[in-house]
Protein backbone atom coordinates (compact mmCIF):
# COMPACT_ATOMS: atom_id res chain seq x y z
CA UNK A 1 0.00 0.00 0.00
CA UNK A 2 1.29 3.46 -0.86
CA UNK A 3 2.67 5.34 2.15
CA UNK A 4 0.51 8.32 1.26
CA UNK A 5 -2.73 6.29 1.42
CA UNK A 6 -3.04 6.17 5.26
CA UNK A 7 -2.52 9.92 5.37
CA UNK A 8 -5.17 10.45 2.67
CA UNK A 9 -7.58 8.19 4.58
CA UNK A 10 -6.96 10.16 7.77
CA UNK A 11 -7.64 13.39 5.87
CA UNK A 12 -10.90 11.97 4.46
CA UNK A 13 -11.97 10.86 7.94
CA UNK A 14 -11.17 14.29 9.36
CA UNK A 15 -13.20 15.98 6.62
CA UNK A 16 -16.10 13.58 7.20
CA UNK A 17 -15.90 14.26 10.93
CA UNK A 18 -16.00 18.03 10.34
CA UNK A 19 -18.97 17.62 7.99
CA UNK A 20 -20.86 15.54 10.57
CA UNK A 21 -20.06 18.14 13.22
CA UNK A 22 -21.33 20.95 11.01
CA UNK A 23 -24.59 19.11 10.15
CA UNK A 24 -25.26 17.26 13.42
CA UNK A 25 -28.71 18.84 13.93
CA UNK A 26 -29.89 17.18 10.68
CA UNK A 27 -29.87 13.76 12.37
CA UNK A 28 -33.27 14.73 13.82
CA UNK A 29 -36.03 13.76 11.36
CA UNK A 30 -38.33 16.68 12.14
CA UNK A 31 -35.49 19.17 11.80
CA UNK A 32 -34.60 17.68 8.41
CA UNK A 33 -38.21 18.15 7.28
CA UNK A 34 -38.14 21.73 8.57
CA UNK A 35 -34.78 22.43 6.90
CA UNK A 36 -35.53 21.14 3.41
CA UNK A 37 -39.13 22.36 3.34
CA UNK A 38 -38.06 25.86 4.32
CA UNK A 39 -35.16 25.77 1.85
CA UNK A 40 -37.53 25.44 -1.11
CA UNK A 41 -39.86 28.07 0.32
CA UNK A 42 -37.09 30.59 0.93
CA UNK A 43 -35.84 30.24 -2.67
CA UNK A 44 -39.29 31.42 -3.72
CA UNK A 45 -39.31 34.16 -1.09
CA UNK A 46 -36.04 35.61 -2.37
CA UNK A 47 -37.38 35.46 -5.93
CA UNK A 48 -40.39 37.50 -4.82
CA UNK A 49 -38.23 39.98 -2.90
CA UNK A 50 -36.07 40.76 -5.94
CA UNK A 51 -39.01 40.80 -8.36
CA UNK A 52 -41.06 43.08 -6.12
CA UNK A 53 -38.27 45.64 -5.75
CA UNK A 54 -37.66 45.63 -9.51
CA UNK A 55 -41.40 45.90 -10.23
CA UNK A 56 -41.77 48.96 -8.00
CA UNK A 57 -38.68 50.58 -9.45
CA UNK A 58 -39.86 49.87 -13.02
CA UNK A 59 -43.32 51.31 -12.34
CA UNK A 60 -42.20 54.43 -10.48
CA UNK A 61 -38.46 55.10 -11.05
CA UNK A 62 -38.56 56.49 -7.48
CA UNK A 63 -36.11 55.88 -4.62
CA UNK A 64 -38.74 57.17 -2.18
CA UNK A 65 -41.44 54.69 -3.26
CA UNK A 66 -38.88 51.87 -3.24
CA UNK A 67 -38.20 52.68 0.40
CA UNK A 68 -41.91 53.11 1.13
CA UNK A 69 -42.75 49.60 -0.13
CA UNK A 70 -39.96 48.21 2.06
CA UNK A 71 -41.41 50.17 4.99
CA UNK A 72 -44.92 48.83 4.33
CA UNK A 73 -43.74 45.23 4.32
CA UNK A 74 -41.83 45.56 7.58
CA UNK A 75 -43.70 48.05 9.80
CA UNK A 76 -46.26 45.38 10.87
CA UNK A 77 -43.32 43.39 12.23
CA UNK A 78 -42.38 46.36 14.42
CA UNK A 79 -45.95 46.75 15.67
CA UNK A 80 -47.10 43.14 15.99
CA UNK A 81 -44.05 40.91 16.56
CA UNK A 82 -44.13 41.24 20.39
CA UNK A 83 -47.71 39.95 20.30
CA UNK A 84 -46.51 37.17 18.00
CA UNK A 85 -43.96 36.24 20.66
CA UNK A 86 -46.68 35.96 23.30
CA UNK A 87 -48.67 33.71 20.95
CA UNK A 88 -45.58 31.54 20.34
CA UNK A 89 -45.22 30.98 24.10
CA UNK A 90 -48.94 30.28 24.64
CA UNK A 91 -49.91 28.12 21.65
CA UNK A 92 -48.47 25.48 19.33
CA UNK A 93 -45.58 27.03 17.38
CA UNK A 94 -45.99 24.26 14.80
CA UNK A 95 -49.62 25.18 14.08
CA UNK A 96 -48.86 28.92 13.99
CA UNK A 97 -46.22 28.35 11.30
CA UNK A 98 -48.55 26.14 9.26
CA UNK A 99 -51.16 28.91 9.25
CA UNK A 100 -48.67 31.66 8.38
CA UNK A 101 -47.25 29.65 5.48
CA UNK A 102 -50.73 29.12 4.02
CA UNK A 103 -51.51 32.83 4.28
CA UNK A 104 -48.15 33.72 2.68
CA UNK A 105 -48.93 31.38 -0.20
CA UNK A 106 -52.24 33.13 -0.81
CA UNK A 107 -50.57 36.57 -0.72
CA UNK A 108 -47.97 35.53 -3.32
CA UNK A 109 -50.66 34.01 -5.57
CA UNK A 110 -52.76 37.20 -5.52
CA UNK A 111 -49.70 39.30 -6.37
CA UNK A 112 -48.84 36.91 -9.22
CA UNK A 113 -52.33 37.00 -10.74
CA UNK A 114 -52.54 40.80 -10.59
CA UNK A 115 -49.09 41.23 -12.12
CA UNK A 116 -49.60 38.67 -14.89
CA UNK A 117 -52.93 40.29 -15.84
CA UNK A 118 -51.40 43.81 -15.81
CA UNK A 119 -53.70 44.99 -13.02
CA UNK A 120 -50.94 45.61 -10.49
CA UNK A 121 -50.15 49.09 -9.16
CA UNK A 122 -47.85 50.49 -6.51
CA UNK A 123 -50.79 50.93 -4.12
CA UNK A 124 -51.68 47.23 -4.58
CA UNK A 125 -48.06 46.20 -3.93
CA UNK A 126 -48.03 48.31 -0.76
CA UNK A 127 -51.30 46.77 0.48
CA UNK A 128 -50.08 43.21 -0.17
CA UNK A 129 -46.72 44.02 1.44
CA UNK A 130 -48.58 45.21 4.54
CA UNK A 131 -50.55 41.95 4.61
CA UNK A 132 -47.40 39.83 4.33
CA UNK A 133 -45.76 41.90 7.06
CA UNK A 134 -48.66 41.11 9.41
CA UNK A 135 -48.27 37.40 8.66
CA UNK A 136 -44.51 37.54 9.22
CA UNK A 137 -45.00 39.24 12.58
CA UNK A 138 -46.46 35.96 13.88
CA UNK A 139 -44.33 33.65 11.75
CA UNK A 140 -40.90 34.95 12.79
CA UNK A 141 -41.04 34.41 16.58
CA UNK A 142 -42.77 31.03 16.17
CA UNK A 143 -40.15 29.89 13.66
CA UNK A 144 -37.21 31.16 15.74
CA UNK A 145 -38.45 29.50 18.92
CA UNK A 146 -39.58 26.23 17.25
CA UNK A 147 -35.94 25.20 16.68
CA UNK A 148 -35.54 24.38 20.37
CA UNK A 149 -38.37 21.83 20.00
CA UNK A 150 -36.85 20.07 16.99
CA UNK A 151 -33.33 19.38 18.32
CA UNK A 152 -31.65 18.68 21.64
CA UNK A 153 -30.33 21.63 23.66
CA UNK A 154 -26.68 20.90 22.91
CA UNK A 155 -27.43 20.98 19.16
CA UNK A 156 -29.43 24.23 19.22
CA UNK A 157 -26.45 26.36 18.21
CA UNK A 158 -25.85 24.09 15.22
CA UNK A 159 -29.54 24.20 14.27
CA UNK A 160 -29.50 28.01 14.35
CA UNK A 161 -26.39 28.10 12.15
CA UNK A 162 -27.83 25.57 9.70
CA UNK A 163 -31.04 27.58 9.62
CA UNK A 164 -28.99 30.62 8.60
CA UNK A 165 -27.15 28.56 5.98
CA UNK A 166 -30.47 27.39 4.56
CA UNK A 167 -31.81 30.94 4.34
CA UNK A 168 -28.64 32.20 2.70
CA UNK A 169 -28.30 29.22 0.41
CA UNK A 170 -31.72 30.14 -0.92
CA UNK A 171 -30.51 33.74 -1.11
CA UNK A 172 -27.93 32.62 -3.67
CA UNK A 173 -30.37 30.63 -5.79
CA UNK A 174 -33.50 32.80 -5.55
CA UNK A 175 -32.15 36.17 -6.78
CA UNK A 176 -30.19 34.51 -9.60
CA UNK A 177 -33.35 32.77 -10.88
CA UNK A 178 -35.38 35.97 -10.38
CA UNK A 179 -32.90 38.03 -12.39
CA UNK A 180 -33.23 35.65 -15.34
CA UNK A 181 -37.02 35.32 -15.10
CA UNK A 182 -37.58 39.07 -14.84
CA UNK A 183 -35.49 39.63 -17.95
CA UNK A 184 -37.27 36.94 -20.03
CA UNK A 185 -40.77 36.51 -18.57
CA UNK A 186 -41.43 39.39 -16.16
CA UNK A 187 -41.97 39.72 -12.43
CA UNK A 188 -45.33 37.91 -12.29
CA UNK A 189 -43.84 34.46 -12.81
CA UNK A 190 -41.48 35.01 -9.87
CA UNK A 191 -44.49 35.68 -7.65
CA UNK A 192 -46.28 32.60 -8.97
CA UNK A 193 -43.28 30.30 -8.38
CA UNK A 194 -43.04 31.67 -4.84
CA UNK A 195 -46.68 30.80 -4.16
CA UNK A 196 -46.07 27.23 -5.36
CA UNK A 197 -42.91 26.92 -3.21
CA UNK A 198 -44.98 27.19 -0.02
CA UNK A 199 -46.47 23.77 -0.76
CA UNK A 200 -43.13 22.17 0.17
CA UNK A 201 -43.00 23.58 3.68
CA UNK A 202 -46.70 22.89 4.31
CA UNK A 203 -46.25 19.22 3.31
CA UNK A 204 -43.09 18.88 5.43
CA UNK A 205 -44.76 20.38 8.49
CA UNK A 206 -47.75 18.05 8.12
CA UNK A 207 -45.31 15.08 7.97
CA UNK A 208 -43.58 15.94 11.26
CA UNK A 209 -43.87 13.54 14.19
CA UNK A 210 -42.96 15.90 16.98
CA UNK A 211 -42.61 14.93 20.60
CA UNK A 212 -44.80 17.23 22.62
CA UNK A 213 -42.57 19.00 25.11
CA UNK A 214 -44.05 20.48 28.21
CA UNK A 215 -43.19 24.12 28.64
CA UNK A 216 -44.31 26.64 31.20
CA UNK A 217 -46.81 28.94 29.53
CA UNK A 218 -47.19 32.59 30.58
CA UNK A 219 -49.96 33.18 33.08
CA UNK A 220 -52.21 36.20 33.23
CA UNK A 221 -53.12 38.48 30.37
CA UNK A 222 -51.29 38.87 27.09
CA UNK A 223 -50.23 42.35 28.21
CA UNK A 224 -48.69 40.97 31.41
CA UNK A 225 -46.83 38.31 29.43
CA UNK A 226 -45.62 40.95 27.00
CA UNK A 227 -44.42 43.16 29.84
CA UNK A 228 -42.55 40.21 31.37
CA UNK A 229 -40.57 39.80 28.16
CA UNK A 230 -39.69 43.49 27.93
CA UNK A 231 -38.72 43.57 31.61
CA UNK A 232 -36.42 40.57 31.16
CA UNK A 233 -34.57 42.26 28.29
CA UNK A 234 -34.35 45.57 30.17
CA UNK A 235 -32.89 43.86 33.24
CA UNK A 236 -30.44 41.64 31.30
CA UNK A 237 -27.59 43.81 29.92
CA UNK A 238 -26.01 41.19 27.58
CA UNK A 239 -29.29 40.50 25.77
CA UNK A 240 -30.31 44.16 25.79
CA UNK A 241 -26.99 45.26 24.28
CA UNK A 242 -27.04 42.58 21.60
CA UNK A 243 -30.57 43.56 20.56
CA UNK A 244 -29.59 47.23 20.39
CA UNK A 245 -26.59 46.40 18.19
CA UNK A 246 -28.78 44.29 15.87
CA UNK A 247 -31.27 47.18 15.66
CA UNK A 248 -28.49 49.63 14.79
CA UNK A 249 -27.19 47.43 11.98
CA UNK A 250 -30.73 46.85 10.72
CA UNK A 251 -31.56 50.56 10.52
CA UNK A 252 -28.26 51.91 9.25
CA UNK A 253 -26.61 49.01 7.41
CA UNK A 254 -29.14 46.58 5.96
CA UNK A 255 -30.73 49.34 3.90
CA UNK A 256 -28.12 48.50 1.27
CA UNK A 257 -30.49 45.72 0.11
CA UNK A 258 -33.32 48.23 -0.43
CA UNK A 259 -31.03 50.50 -2.46
CA UNK A 260 -29.60 47.71 -4.64
CA UNK A 261 -31.91 48.37 -7.65
CA UNK A 262 -30.56 51.94 -7.76
CA UNK A 263 -26.93 50.74 -7.63
CA UNK A 264 -27.57 48.04 -10.23
CA UNK A 265 -29.35 50.38 -12.65
CA UNK A 266 -28.15 53.97 -12.21
CA UNK A 267 -24.76 53.81 -10.50
CA UNK A 268 -23.25 50.61 -11.91
CA UNK A 269 -25.20 50.59 -15.21
CA UNK A 270 -26.41 47.01 -14.93
CA UNK A 271 -30.00 45.74 -15.00
CA UNK A 272 -32.27 43.10 -13.46
CA UNK A 273 -29.77 40.33 -14.26
CA UNK A 274 -26.99 42.28 -12.53
CA UNK A 275 -29.28 42.87 -9.54
CA UNK A 276 -29.94 39.12 -9.24
CA UNK A 277 -26.24 38.27 -9.50
CA UNK A 278 -25.24 40.91 -6.94
CA UNK A 279 -27.77 39.72 -4.37
CA UNK A 280 -26.72 36.11 -5.03
CA UNK A 281 -23.07 37.00 -4.37
CA UNK A 282 -24.08 38.68 -1.12
CA UNK A 283 -26.00 35.53 -0.24
CA UNK A 284 -22.95 33.36 -0.94
CA UNK A 285 -20.99 35.35 1.62
CA UNK A 286 -23.79 34.94 4.15
CA UNK A 287 -23.90 31.20 3.46
CA UNK A 288 -20.16 30.91 4.11
CA UNK A 289 -20.64 32.69 7.43
CA UNK A 290 -23.49 30.40 8.44
CA UNK A 291 -21.38 27.32 7.64
CA UNK A 292 -18.50 28.79 9.65
CA UNK A 293 -20.78 29.13 12.67
CA UNK A 294 -22.26 25.65 12.11
CA UNK A 295 -18.84 24.09 12.70
CA UNK A 296 -18.45 25.77 16.11
CA UNK A 297 -18.99 23.65 19.22
CA UNK A 298 -19.59 26.45 21.73
CA UNK A 299 -20.46 30.13 22.14
CA UNK A 300 -17.02 30.91 23.55
CA UNK A 301 -15.59 34.00 21.84
CA UNK A 302 -18.78 34.89 19.93
CA UNK A 303 -18.91 38.32 21.57
CA UNK A 304 -15.63 39.31 19.95
CA UNK A 305 -16.73 37.73 16.65
CA UNK A 306 -19.85 39.93 16.66
CA UNK A 307 -17.90 43.12 17.40
CA UNK A 308 -15.25 42.49 14.74
CA UNK A 309 -17.76 41.63 12.05
CA UNK A 310 -19.94 44.69 12.65
CA UNK A 311 -16.81 46.84 12.30
CA UNK A 312 -15.78 45.09 9.09
CA UNK A 313 -19.33 45.36 7.75
CA UNK A 314 -19.26 49.12 8.24
CA UNK A 315 -15.89 49.46 6.46
CA UNK A 316 -17.03 47.29 3.55
CA UNK A 317 -20.25 49.31 3.13
CA UNK A 318 -18.16 52.47 2.85
CA UNK A 319 -15.93 50.82 0.22
CA UNK A 320 -19.00 49.60 -1.72
CA UNK A 321 -20.54 53.08 -1.69
CA UNK A 322 -17.44 54.55 -3.38
CA UNK A 323 -17.16 51.85 -6.06
CA UNK A 324 -18.33 52.64 -9.59
CA UNK A 325 -17.16 49.37 -11.12
CA UNK A 326 -19.75 46.59 -11.48
CA UNK A 327 -17.24 43.77 -11.01
CA UNK A 328 -15.59 45.33 -7.95
CA UNK A 329 -18.96 46.13 -6.36
CA UNK A 330 -20.19 42.57 -6.96
CA UNK A 331 -17.02 41.13 -5.39
CA UNK A 332 -17.39 43.39 -2.34
CA UNK A 333 -20.88 42.04 -1.70
CA UNK A 334 -19.48 38.60 -0.75
CA UNK A 335 -17.60 39.82 2.38
CA UNK A 336 -20.47 42.21 3.10
CA UNK A 337 -22.85 39.25 3.24
CA UNK A 338 -20.32 37.27 5.30
CA UNK A 339 -19.80 39.93 7.97
CA UNK A 340 -23.45 40.83 8.44
CA UNK A 341 -24.43 37.17 8.80
CA UNK A 342 -21.63 36.48 11.29
CA UNK A 343 -22.99 39.30 13.41
CA UNK A 344 -26.68 38.41 13.11
CA UNK A 345 -26.32 34.64 13.54
CA UNK A 346 -23.75 35.11 16.29
CA UNK A 347 -26.10 37.44 18.15
CA UNK A 348 -29.02 35.04 17.64
CA UNK A 349 -26.97 32.16 19.04
CA UNK A 350 -25.87 34.14 22.10
CA UNK A 351 -29.42 35.27 22.87
CA UNK A 352 -30.88 31.75 22.46
CA UNK A 353 -28.13 30.33 24.69
CA UNK A 354 -28.94 32.77 27.49
CA UNK A 355 -32.76 32.82 27.47
CA UNK A 356 -35.01 30.41 29.38
CA UNK A 357 -37.38 28.36 27.18
CA UNK A 358 -40.50 29.71 28.91
CA UNK A 359 -39.54 33.18 27.62
CA UNK A 360 -38.07 32.05 24.30
CA UNK A 361 -40.97 33.06 22.09
CA UNK A 362 -41.18 36.56 23.55
CA UNK A 363 -37.42 37.19 23.59
CA UNK A 364 -36.99 35.90 20.05
CA UNK A 365 -39.88 38.13 19.01
CA UNK A 366 -37.86 41.06 20.36
CA UNK A 367 -34.84 39.79 18.43
CA UNK A 368 -37.02 39.75 15.30
CA UNK A 369 -38.25 43.21 16.26
CA UNK A 370 -34.66 44.47 16.45
CA UNK A 371 -33.75 42.89 13.12
CA UNK A 372 -36.87 42.98 10.94
CA UNK A 373 -38.96 45.45 12.92
CA UNK A 374 -36.34 48.18 12.63
CA UNK A 375 -35.86 47.55 8.90
CA UNK A 376 -38.92 49.61 7.87
CA UNK A 377 -37.43 52.68 9.46
CA UNK A 378 -34.13 51.90 7.76
CA UNK A 379 -35.90 51.40 4.41
CA UNK A 380 -37.93 54.60 4.73
CA UNK A 381 -34.93 56.58 5.96
CA UNK A 382 -32.68 55.20 3.23
CA UNK A 383 -35.21 56.03 0.52
CA UNK A 384 -35.75 59.57 1.82
CA UNK A 385 -32.05 60.31 2.33
CA UNK A 386 -31.08 58.77 -1.02
CA UNK A 387 -33.64 61.01 -2.71
CA UNK A 388 -31.78 64.04 -1.33
CA UNK A 389 -28.08 63.12 -1.24
CA UNK A 390 -27.89 59.99 -3.40
CA UNK A 391 -27.75 56.26 -2.67
CA UNK A 392 -23.94 56.16 -2.47
CA UNK A 393 -23.62 58.83 0.23
CA UNK A 394 -26.50 57.23 2.14
CA UNK A 395 -24.55 53.97 2.37
CA UNK A 396 -21.37 55.80 3.37
CA UNK A 397 -23.14 57.35 6.37
CA UNK A 398 -24.69 53.99 7.30
CA UNK A 399 -21.28 52.30 7.22
CA UNK A 400 -19.76 54.95 9.50
CA UNK A 401 -22.58 54.53 12.05
CA UNK A 402 -22.16 50.71 12.06
CA UNK A 403 -18.42 51.14 12.62
CA UNK A 404 -19.02 53.43 15.62
CA UNK A 405 -21.57 50.96 17.05
CA UNK A 406 -18.99 48.16 16.85
CA UNK A 407 -16.47 50.24 18.78
CA UNK A 408 -18.95 50.97 21.60
CA UNK A 409 -20.00 47.29 21.78
CA UNK A 410 -16.35 46.16 21.86
CA UNK A 411 -15.57 48.48 24.76
CA UNK A 412 -18.48 46.99 26.75
CA UNK A 413 -17.56 43.34 26.11
CA UNK A 414 -15.70 42.66 29.41
CA UNK A 415 -18.64 43.77 31.58
CA UNK A 416 -21.14 41.99 29.33
CA UNK A 417 -19.17 38.75 29.70
CA UNK A 418 -19.42 38.94 33.49
CA UNK A 419 -23.19 39.55 33.32
CA UNK A 420 -23.67 36.69 30.83
CA UNK A 421 -21.82 34.06 32.90
CA UNK A 422 -24.75 33.16 35.22
CA UNK A 423 -27.12 32.82 32.23
CA UNK A 424 -25.02 30.24 30.37
CA UNK A 425 -24.26 26.61 31.19
CA UNK A 426 -20.83 26.38 32.80
CA UNK A 427 -19.27 24.77 29.72
CA UNK A 428 -20.65 27.55 27.51
CA UNK A 429 -19.33 30.62 29.34
CA UNK A 430 -17.74 32.86 26.73
CA UNK A 431 -14.20 34.07 27.18
CA UNK A 432 -13.32 37.68 27.80
CA UNK A 433 -12.56 38.19 24.14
Amino acid sequence: MNADEPQAMDTDKAQLSRFRLATRALRHRDYRLYFFGMLVSFVGTWMQTVAQSWLVYRLTDSEWLLGLVGFAGQIPIFLLTPLGGVMADRYSRHRIILLTQILSMVQALVLAVLTLTNQVSVSVVIALALLLGCVNAFDLPARQSLLSELVSKDELMNAIALNSSMINGSRIIGPAIAGLLIGFLGEGWCFFINSVSYISVIVCFLAMRRERRQREKPSGSAFAALKEGFDYVRQTPPIRTLLLLVALVSICGLSYVVLMPIFADQILRGGPKSLGVMLSISGSGSLAAALTLASRREVRGLGRVVAINVALFGLLLIAFSFSRNLLLSTILLAPIGYTVMMQLSGSNTLVQAMVDDKLRGRIMSLFSLSLMGMSPFGSLLAGAVAERIGAAMTLTIGGIICLLGAVVFGLRLPSLKRDAAPLLPSEEIPSGD
